[in-house]
């Protein structure tokens, strides 16, 4: 019996999707609920299982083409003996495949490795640069991953061909790649803010010793009774939740020619992920304490680092928070994440000399800089909010009593 594989239904904002690895090749057997291919999104990678044990018969759709939700992409002869199928391919496809599997194979990194290999690689600590690729092009597939964890971690001893040709160490060489569908995505929602919004980024700084004082004294009994480290976030959330009650323009949106003024605070939270940038949604922040905070940035973390964020955790959000002060970032202009109307940015901490009581004083100093749309935020809201932000964060104990 041939079974066809399908691109599950796709979320109502995404139009299409794109091939990304297909973990099984024509012939091959596969177990009941074993991934066969991987169906990338702008906003998530979606594994398809198998529904049935059996051999995949046929992949109508490469890797790399556009697909639909509901289309055609493969076929799986249920209880087939590997070796009975063949691929179905047009002579386009044939030619096509042919000049890819001559290119020279690329260097993998954990940054173009599939969500199912990256997984397997983390759980095992499996030193990538040691697993040969037998997929397109190089990739490393789950099963290569899979035989050399099978095969105690050694590297495989076979000697890799050699090109006879000795490239001159002066060779200027040249790699081209296609953009993922994420960062296509990211691409076109920044060019909408910067061309849709009369945007404006307005700047302060804030000392953050009450703050590090405040978590040395209590990280140890933080971690004991909440599981989880107590870091700075939990406090930007806080201290961006109490400012948002104070200036709602900045927790609204335009649509249209009209301001939607929320009164919920779901804050989105930049996160560096392997594909990318994402931003996922902290909901109903102000029912939350800086452990539940901790906690949630946490597990949204972890979901993006392994490829599991769904479309509802990156649905909504009505204020942004980017720090990029982990990659050492000292000051930036972040851009607006369409609809909202702001984004703050957060930045490196730096000892700096600061005039305290007309002394010099070494303090460990932040940037903070805001972007907002001018066309519903005025110069005295943004700047009342980021000196709140400000005040807040510099006192911790105007959180507890609302001041």
């Amino acid at each position: 019996m041939t079974i066809e594989i399908k691109v599950p239904d796709l979320p109502e904002s995404v139009a299409d999707a794109t091939i990304a690895t297909w973990h099984k090749q024509p012939g091959d057997q596969v177990e009941r609920d074993e991934i066969i291919v991987d169906i990338e999104t702008d906003k998530v990678v979606l594994e398809v299982p198998a529904p049935e044990a059996g051999t995949l018969e046929a992949i109508v759709e490469d890797e790399g083409a556009t697909v639909l939700s509901q289309q055609l992409i493969g076929k799986l002869k249920a209880g087939a003996v590997a070796g009975e199928a063949t691929k179905e391919k047009t002579s386009s496809n044939n030619d096509s495949k042919s000049a890819e599997d001559t290119e020279q194979k690329a260097d993998e990194s954990n940054d173009n490795l599939s969500p199912a290999v990256r997984r397997l690689v983390a759980e095992h600590n499996v030193d990538v640069a040691k697993l040969s690729g037998s997929g397109k092009g190089g990739r490393i597939t789950k099963e290569d991953v899979e035989a050399f964890i099978k095969d105690g971690g050694k590297k495989d001893s076979t000697p890799a061909p050699v090109d006879p040709i000795i490239a001159s160490p002066e060779e200027r060489t040249e790699k081209r790649v296609p953009m993922s569908r994420l960062r296509k995505r990211v691409a076109e929602r920044l060019l909408e803010a910067k061309n849709t919004t009369a945007m404006l980024t307005t700047f302060n700084e804030v000392n953050m010793g009450p703050i590090m004082a405040l978590r040395k004294q209590y990280q140890e009994q933080f971690e004991k009774r909440h599981d989880v480290r107590l870091g700075f976030m939990s406090f930007y959330v806080k201290a961006v939740v109490e400012s948002l009650k104070r200036f709602p323009e900045v927790n609204a949106s335009l649509d249209g020619d009209d301001i939607v003024y929320h009164n919920y605070f779901d804050v989105s939270i930049a996160v560096s992920t392997p594909r990318g940038l994402v931003t996922p949604v902290l909901r109903d922040c102000d029912r939350l304490s800086l452990a539940d905070i901790e906690k949630t940035i946490k597990e949204l973390a972890i979901k993006g680092r392994d490829g599991k964020l769904t479309v509802d955790d990156m649905t909504g959000g009505n204020f942004t928070i980017t720090n990029g002060g982990v990659f050492g970032s000292l000051m930036s202009t972040p851009i607006i994440n369409p609809p909202q109307s702001a984004i703050l940015g957060m930045h490196k901490i730096e000892d700096r000399p600061m005039a305290v009581n007309g002394e010099v004083v070494i303090q460990p100093m932040m940037y903070l800089a805001l972007s907002y749309d001018h066309r519903m935020i005025d110069g005295r809201e943004s700047v009342g909010f980021l000196v709140s932000i400000k005040e807040l964060l510099e006192d911790p104990t105007r959180l507890l009593l609302d001041v």
